[in-house]
């Protein structure tokens, strides 16, 4: 009963390890970017700081609210029976005043104008967010493919080199061979050891930066990643056609733009600000307890203080001078930066091919010659390991040009703010 037990409760677990290892993200890159979007704390607050400038458009170009005030005159009653009283039917006569004072010139537009503009550098903010996520996680996402299957080839190369050391000994036991070779090829597999140490803890390491960038603790398990993205066809990778997706779409360039939107509707609202605004006033007037009078009024501010006024344009003016050198700024900062990860990544796609179609199977060709040739003593050991180390290195490098060109996908997608 107890053994069953035992089995029932080992089967039971290696089945719960399975689910669990199956529902774990990671596979797939697509996956770790929705989990990123619904989780990322910075992403949010960006979120409900661009709602808020949203909710600041309507205000902005509201009325200023009304102003309502009594005066009480007579309160002493010197015209009646002398006693103080602070009723309004009660005192000589009571004055109710409404005011409302209306901005003239335009200036509700361009407030509302300046509020919308501010409102569309914080999307534009969030955007940005957004795209360097984004980035981020691809970023990761390839480093934790390359590592992981660097990890995989390792291994098998390890496997391999105990078949090798296994050949080695049984001829060195007919004497076919010296003892050297058997010892080589310990040699070769201790360092592959150390090689496969390092790689489980680059492994951890790199599982470790992709789950700090979803929220998720650090030892959050992780799905093994099945493939990387495809790469988009050379046709897509036009510069001039992906720079003008750049200008209209890149989140830094629509940030700098709606700074500049908003600096220069500023700068013209100040420059409103010469002239005055108008304050309308009614009143009715009370008299013990009924209204006897009715009054109008009309007033105007008066701009007076032109040395200070002349300050603030000159300011507005500074500013909206410094948007525009910063959205030009960012636009060829942006614009080199896309060349290069261009070019890195059309490089990065060649070089792949040429590792995929020649380099690799030239070293595996060669690693089943030299082994051959070693098999039938034609070769000595050192050639062979040659071998295998070129076999390695060649997929391994295949690997690090699939990685580079994923890096350069993210972060040309980064720079244009959207997906190709």
């Amino acid at each position: 009963m107890r053994r069953y037990l035992l089995k029932t409760l080992v089967v039971g677990a290696g089945l719960w390890g399975g689910l669990v290892a199956a529902q774990a993200p990671g596979a797939r890159v697509e996956e770790l970017l929705e989990i990123a979007r619904r989780q990322n704390l910075e992403l949010a607050a960006m979120g409900h700081e661009a709602e808020a400038a949203r909710e600041r458009v309507q205000p902005a170009g509201a009325l200023p609210d009304p102003m309502g005030r009594i005066e009480l005159r007579d309160v002493g009653n010197q015209t009646g029976n002398g006693s103080f009283n602070l009723l309004p039917a009660r005192v000589g006569s009571t004055k109710y005043t409404v005011e409302q004072t209306i901005p003239l010139w335009g200036k509700r537009d361009l407030r509302r104008g300046v509020a919308e503009a501010e409102a569309e550098q914080a999307q534009a903010r969030r955007a940005g967010t957004w795209a360097e996520l984004a980035a981020k996680v691809k970023a990761a996402f390839a480093q934790y493919y390359f590592v992981g299957h660097s990890l995989k080839i390792t291994q098998e190369l390890l496997r391999l080199g105990t078949s090798l050391e296994q050949l080695a000994q049984a001829r060195y036991a007919d004497g076919l061979v010296p003892q050297q070779d058997a010892v080589r090829a310990q040699v070769e597999k201790t360092m592959l050891r150390s090689d496969l140490l390092m790689l489980e803890t680059e492994h951890h390491h790199a599982a470790a930066r992709l789950n700090a960038l979803l929220r998720r603790p650090p030892a959050a398990p992780l799905a093994e990643p099945q493939a990387l993205r495809p790469l988009p066809a050379p046709a897509k990778l036009d510069y001039a056609a992906l720079e003008a997706r750049l200008l209209a779409a890149n989140p830094q360039i629509a940030a700098q733009a709606a700074q500049l939107a908003a600096a220069e509707q500023n700068r013209e609202l100040v420059m409103k600000n010469r002239y005055p605004d108008l304050t309308v006033g009614v009143s009715p007037i009370q008299t013990r307890d009924r209204v006897t009078e009715w009054e109008l009024m009309f007033a105007v501010n008066i701009p007076l203080q032109q040395e200070s006024r002349r300050s603030q344009e000159r300011e507005a003016a500074a500013m909206a001078e410094a948007a525009r050198a910063r959205k030009e700024a960012a636009a060829n900062q942006v614009s080199a930066e896309l060349a290069e990860n261009l070019s890195a990544l059309e490089s990065a796609r060649r070089l792949e091919q040429l590792l995929a179609t020649a380099l690799l199977p030239q070293a595996d060709l060669a690693f089943q010659a030299a082994l051959a040739g070693y098999e039938t003593g034609r070769l000595d050991f050192a050639t062979l390991l040659e071998a295998q180390r070129q076999l390695r290195k060649a997929r391994i490098d295949r690997l690090k040009a699939q990685a580079e060109a994923q890096l350069r996908l993210a972060d040309i997608e980064r720079l244009i703010g959207e997906e190709l």
